[in-house]
C-alpha cells in the first residue's frame, strides 16, 4: 500500500488477522518461484542450442545401430522428440521418477544464480533491469507479428482466435485458468504489487496507474494472442497440407493396382493425385465429403479447423509449437535466439516481482533480516534451488504441471477472496475510498464500492465453489508422454500424488481463513485500533513541533528539507485541530529525543 508505504506484511497487518495474507502471499510466491525458475532453466537450455545451424530440432536423428530414423521421433515430430527426449528425457509417468537430468540441473543453478545476483542490489537495481526486460518483449512480439502475418495460414489462425466458441464457456477449467492468468498477469495475490508500490510517493496517482496497468495488460494479451494464433494457424495449415499430400500419395499407390485400372479409366479417384500442391484444403475437403465412404479407412480427412482445435497448451506451446514454426523460417537460428531471449526476459522480470513479494514481507516482519539483505537473498535462492531439484529429475515436468495447476491457482483465488473481504467488508469500502481521496485529492467513482463488495467477490466465490466441486467429482489427471507410442496420453494421478496435491492446497490456503477468524475473534476491534494507531503515529512523525508564528492552515505548509530526508513518511493534509503549542520544556525534551535517536 503506497499510502502507508509498507510491504504486504504491514499493509495487511492493519486489519488484525489480515497479516496472515502476507504470509500466504509469501507461500504462493515461493511455490510459483520454485517451478517458474525451472521454465527459465528450460529457456536457457534452448537458447544455448539455438546457436547452431541447422537447429537440433529441425530433423529427426538417425539410429546408428539400424541406420534408420529413431522410432520415437518418426512416430511424433522432431520438435516433440527434442523436447521430451533430449531436453527432459522424460519418463512414461509420474510414478517413474528416474535419475536427475544433469544438464537441466546445471541450467536451474544458472537460473537461480541470475535471479540472486539481480535481487542483491534491491528494488533500484531490479527496477532498472525491468525497464529493459519489459520493453524488449514488446519489440520481439511486434517483429514476430509482422513476420507471422506473411505466413500461409496466418489469417486462418486470426479468424479462429476471434470466432467465439460458446460451448466451452461452461467449462470450469477454462474459467479457472482464465482467472489464474489474470491474477498472474496483474500480480494479484502475490504481494509483488504491494512490495513495489510501497516505494511510491504518498500522493502517487494510484487510480491512473491501476487503469494504465490493466489497459496495457489487456493490449499485451491481445498482442501475444495474435502472435500465438498466427503461428498456430501457420503450423495447422502446414500439418493439414502434409496430411493431404500423404493421402494423395496413398491414392496414387491404390490407382496403380491392376484391379483398380477400370475405375481409373472412368476418372477414379476423381481428384488430381499426381500433383498434391495443386489440391487446396477446400478442394480436398469437398472431395472427401463426397467419396470418403468408397475410399476405405486408410484415407482420412484433413481439416484445418480440427488441427486448430487440437492446439497446444502449457509448456508445449513455447517448446514444441513455436520451435516447430521457427525451424521453418529462413535463418532459423536467428529467430530461435530472438524468441528464447524474449522468453528469458519475460521469465526473469516475473521472477524479480515474485522474489520481491517474498523478501519484502520477511524484511518488514524481521528487522535483523533487513540488515542482512544479501544473506537473505542468497539463502532464499539457495533454498529454492535445492527444492527445485524435484523438477530436474526425469519426471520433473509432471511435478511442474502439478504445482502450476494446484499450488497457485486455487490458493490464489482463496487469498484474493479474503483480501477482498478484508478491504470491502472489514476495513470498509468507504474508509478505503477516503484513503484514496486523501492520496488523489479527488474521490473515485462510487461504482468501485459495489464492484469490490459484490460483483468481484461473488464471482470469485462462485469460481472457487465450482472448481472444488469439479475436483471432488472428477479425479485430477495429468498429461504424460508415452515413449513406446510416441504420443501424449491422459493419466490419473496415483494416490500419493493426490495426497501431495491436497497438501499443496491445504498448506497454501487453509491458514488464511483460520488465522483470520482466530485473530478476529481474539480482537474484533483490531482493524479500527490498528488504523487509528497508524494515523496517530504518522501525525507524531510529521508534526512534532509547532510555534505560534507558523501557519495553522496545513494546506499552506511547505515541506522542509528535513521532511524530504525521510522518504518513508507521508504528508497528509490535516485540520487545525491537530496542531497544538508546545512549551519550551517539551521542545527541549523533543530535542533530546531527536539527539538520542529515539
Amino acid at each position: 500500500m503506497c499510502w502507508h508505504r509498507w510491504g504486504s506484511a504491514w499493509a495487511w497487518g492493519m486489519c488484525g488477522g489480515s497479516r496472515t495474507f502476507a504470509t500466504k502471499m509469501e507461500e504462493v510466491c515461493f511455490y510459483v518461484a520454485l517451478y517458474y525458475n525451472v521454465i527459465i532453466a528450460w529457456s536457457l537450455f534452448y537458447l544455448g542450442n539455438s546457436f547452431q545451424y541447422p537447429l537440433p530440432w529441425e530433423h529427426c536423428p538417425i539410429d546408428v545401430t539400424t541406420n534408420n530414423t529413431v522410432k520415437e521421433c518418426a512416430g511424433s515430430s522432431p520438435t516433440s522428440y527434442f523436447w521430451f527426449r533430449k531436453a527432459l528425457n522424460i519418463t512414461n509417468s509420474i510414478k517413474e521418477s528416474g535419475e536427475f537430468n544433469l544438464i537441466m540441473t546445471g541450467c536451474l543453478l544458472a537460473a537461480w544464480a541470475i535471479v540472486s545476483l539481480a535481487m542483491i542490489k534491491g528494488i533500484k537495481s531490479s527496477a532498472k533491469v525491468m525497464y529493459f526486460s519489459s520493453v524488449f518483449p514488446y519489440v520481439v512480439l511486434f517483429i514476430f507479428l509482422i513476420r507471422g502475418l506473411m505466413l500461409d495460414g496466418a489469417m486462418e489462425g486470426i479468424k479462429f482466435m476471434f470466432y467465439p466458441k460458446l460451448e466451452i464457456w461452461g467449462s470450469v477449467q477454462v474459467w479457472r485458468q482464465a482467472a489464474t492468468q489474470v491474477f498472474f498477469a496483474l500480480g494479484l495475490g502475490y504481494g509483488s504489487v504491494i512490495a513495489y508500490s510501497s516505494y511510491n510517493p504518498v500522493h502517487n496517482n494510484c487510480h491512473r496507474d491501476a487503469l494504465m496497468v490493466s489497459g496495457i495488460n489487456f493490449m499485451t494479451s491481445v498482442l501475444a494472442s495474435l502472435v500465438v494464433f498466427v503461428v498456430l494457424g501457420f503450423r495447422a495449415k502446414n500439418t493439414a497440407l502434409r496430411c493431404v499430400a500423404e493421402n494423395l500419395g496413398l491414392l496414387r499407390l491404390m490407382s496403380s493396382y491392376e484391379s483398380n485400372q477400370p475405375l481409373v479409366g472412368l476418372g477414379w479417384p476423381w481428384i488430381n493425385v499426381t500433383d498434391p500442391s495443386s489440391v487446396s484444403l477446400a478442394d480436398y475437403s469437398e472431395w472427401y465429403s463426397h467419396y470418403s465412404s468408397t475410399m476405405g479407412p486408410n484415407i482420412t480427412d484433413c481439416s484445418l479447423e480440427e488441427e486448430m482445435n487440437k492446439g497446444v497448451e502449457g509448456t508445449g506451446l513455447a517448446f514444441i509449437a513455436f520451435t516447430e514454426v521457427m525451424a521453418l523460417f529462413p535463418a532459423s537460428p536467428f529467430w530461435s535466439t530472438l524468441f528464447f531471449l524474449m522468453l528469458l526476459n519475460l521469465g526473469l522480470s516475473t521472477m524479480f516481482g515474485t522474489m520481491q513479494g517474498i523478501l519484502t514481507p520477511l524484511m518488514d516482519n524481521f528487522s535483523f533480516l533487513g540488515r542482512h539483505r544479501t544473506l537473505l537473498t542468497v539463502s532464499s535462492c539457495a533454498l529454492g534451488f535445492i527444492i527445485g531439484l524435484l523438477f530436474t529429475q526425469r519426471s520433473g515436468n509432471y511435478f511442474v504441471a502439478m504445482f502450476d495447476d494446484y499450488s497457485a491457482t486455487l490458493p490464489l483465488v482463496i487469498v484474493v477472496i479474503f483480501e477482498t473481504i478484508s478491504v470491502a467488508w472489514v476495513y470498509g469500502t468507504d474508509r478505503f475510498l477516503d484513503d484514496i481521496e486523501v492520496m488523489l485529492k479527488w474521490r473515485p467513482p462510487v461504482v468501485y464500492k459495489y464492484l469490490w463488495k459484490y460483483v468481484c467477490l461473488l464471482s470469485m466465490i462462485g469460481l472457487l465453489a465450482a472448481s472444488l466441486l469439479h475436483m471432488v467429482f472428477k479425479r485430477p489427471t495429468y498429461t504424460a508422454w508415452n515413449q513406446t507410442t510416441a504420443s501424449e496420453m491422459t493419466l490419473e494421478y496415483p494416490g500419493w500424488a493426490l495426497g501431495m496435491i491436497v497438501m499443496l492446497i491445504v498448506f497454501a490456503s487453509l491458514p488464511v481463513p483460520f488465522g483470520y477468524i482466530y485473530s478476529t475473534l481474539k480482537n474484533p476491534k483490531a482493524c479500527n485500533t490498528r488504523s487509528e494507531e497508524v494515523h496517530q503515529e504518522m501525525h507524531r512523525e510529521l508534526y512534532t513541533k509547532c510555534s505560534s508564528t507558523e501557519q495553522l492552515d496545513s494546506r499552506h505548509r511547505v515541506p522542509t528539507e528535513e521532511d524530504e530526508a525521510h522518504p518513508r513518511t507521508a504528508f497528509l493534509p490535516l485540520g487545525n485541530e491537530h496542531y497544538r503549542l508546545l512549551s519550551q520544556q517539551q521542545e527541549e525534551e523533543d530535542d533530546d529525543e531527536q539527539d538520542t535517536g529515539v
